[in-house]
């Protein structure tokens, strides 16, 4: 079976997420949603809400199941026993960061690839920040992200 796992923080899911998401289910046997807390950034949502968020948003894709983790990412996919890694790409900024961290998980599981996938043209603007900093200045997101997410944002931004 080819499992590959989709390692993100996701805070929150975004359509541009979800496409990535349906194009790589019907390339891989079974997807993992890895939602990790990123120590790096500040959360609007907690882990428990995201998985849930992303749990109703991807329902309609069967090979996929979504797991929140903490820890090094090459041990995660160590244990699931995946073949490869997804990651989004929107802009040339994202391939710089992403290819580094490409060859840094390379380096530490030469086994494993990194697939890069290109999002579709109208969501390359959508990021989670970008989602966040809008919806925080009562912006409508509704056409960047799913259902599930834009009534959690307006629930959380009451």
């Amino acid at each position: 079976m080819k499992l590959a796992v989709y390692p993100g923080s996701f805070d929150p899911v975004t359509r541009g997420h979800i496409d990535i998401l349906e194009k790589t289910s019907r390339l891989f046997d079974q997807i993992i949603i890895a939602v990790v807390h990123n120590v790096h950034k500040k959360a609007l949502f907690t882990l428990e809400e995201r998985v849930e968020m992303i749990k109703e948003s991807t329902s309609h894709l069967p090979n996929v199941q979504v797991e929140a983790f903490t820890g090094l990412l090459v041990d995660y996919i160590r244990k699931k026993n995946a073949c490869a890694i997804i990651r989004g790409l929107r802009t040339v900024s994202d391939f710089e960061y992403e290819a580094t961290m490409a060859f840094m998980n390379k380096n530490l599981l030469p086994d494993v690839d990194t697939i890069f996938v290109m999002s579709r043209p109208e969501y390359i603007f959508i990021s989670s920040s970008g989602v966040k900093e809008a919806a925080l200045l009562g912006g409508d997101v509704s056409t960047m992200v799913p259902p599930a997410v834009e009534k959690k944002l307006r629930e959380k931004l009451k």
